[in-house]
């Protein structure tokens, strides 16, 4: 597997691995034990970072990658998110990024996640009742206390990665990039190459869309988030599968599954982009870390680009509450 770098030194592999999925999100699924497992294979496989939260689950994620990664975490890199605020029985109840409790939040981290240190920390949404500087600051601190190494940023707007980065430098930012969601391309992409920071595209295959296992007729299992998202409902699914077909046919070509194409496209966007697929069965987890080797020449990337631009997505990717808290 080869090697990038986010930010000025933090080198990852080219794939990372987005465990959220396991914990949460996509309804039942294997059980600890195949989960640890395949965690495991995944660094068998060269992949490196490892990306989770305290609120997936919430907090189980993170104890799930930590067992997992512990005999091998001096080769691997753990990123881990703060921002939320829970109750007294776990249940989430909306924004934190109090000093204080960024604090309180990574010295649970670190002991849920069986090591001394964060390799990257991310505010996993910004906090409008907390000025970023403050929330920059004491992710500083913590750098500076040797609990964590980098600082991320996730859903955030520009200008406000401009005022944190400015206080302590951000490493990297995860957003939703793929295919089918473009918009980090008008203000976050120029905004990582003019200040050196790396771009960690979370749901990189569109939640599964991208993998062209999804269709109209798709019965989604209890508890998928899936049922909640507008861009998921049938007629939007009928509408989207156009994007499918069309980046099928390039595929087909390249001799690649959908699922490398979408995210061989990522990788050639940037060198410091670092796409995080997450997956529950080892043959997707092969296949996403296959799309390393997949190499797309210019004419290819002009070819996907053309195809994605005949085809208007249907459906947001939130509910209108859930989007409500990106972009601040």
């Amino acid at each position: 597997m080869r090697k990038r770098v986010l930010g000025t030194d933090l080198e990852v592999s080219a794939i990372g691995f987005g465990a959220m999925g396991m914990s949460q999100s996509y309804g039942p699924g294997p059980d600890r034990d195949a989960n640890i497992a395949l965690i495991r294979a995944a660094v068998e496989r060269g992949i490196t970072f490892f990306d989770t939260a305290e609120v997936y689950g919430p907090f189980v994620n993170e104890e799930l990658v930590g067992e997992a990664l512990e005999p091998v975490r001096d080769q691997v890199v753990i990123a881990t998110k703060f921002g939320f605020a829970f109750d007294s029985d776990g249940k989430q109840t909306g924004l934190s990024s109090r000093p204080e409790h960024v604090k309180q939040v990574a010295d649970a981290s670190l002991k849920r996640l069986r090591t001394d240190h964060i390799d990257l920390f991310y505010q996993h949404r910004v906090n409008p009742d907390v000025p970023i500087e403050e929330v920059a600051g004491a992710v500083k601190e913590l750098i500076e206390a040797g609990k964590v190494t980098h600082f991320g940023m996730s859903e955030a707007a520009a200008a406000t990665v401009r005022r944190a980065h400015a206080v302590q430098p951000v490493t990297a930012l995860q957003n939703e990039y793929s295919l089918w969601w473009k918009r980090p391309e008008a203000e976050i992409v120029p905004l990582c190459a003019e200040l050196g920071i790396g771009l960690v595209p979370y749901s990189p295959l569109g939640k599964g869309f991208l993998t062209g296992t999804i269709t109209s007729d798709t019965a989604f299992t209890p508890g998928d988030i899936r049922t909640t998202i507008p861009r998921f409902g049938a007629d939007a699914r009928q509408a989207n599968q156009a994007l499918v077909d069309l980046l099928g046919e390039i595929a087909a070509r390249k001799g690649a599954t959908l699922a490398q194409i979408a995210l061989a496209w990522l990788l050639a966007q940037q060198p410091w982009i670092v796409p995080i697929p997450g997956t529950r069965r080892l043959e997707r987890l092969r296949e996403n870390a296959g799309a390393a080797d997949v190499t797309l020449s210019g004419d290819d990337l002009a070819e996907i680009d053309a195809a994605t631009a005949q085809v208007e997505i249907q459906g947001g990717r939130y509910s209108e509450q859930a989007e409500s808290m990106t972009n601040r």
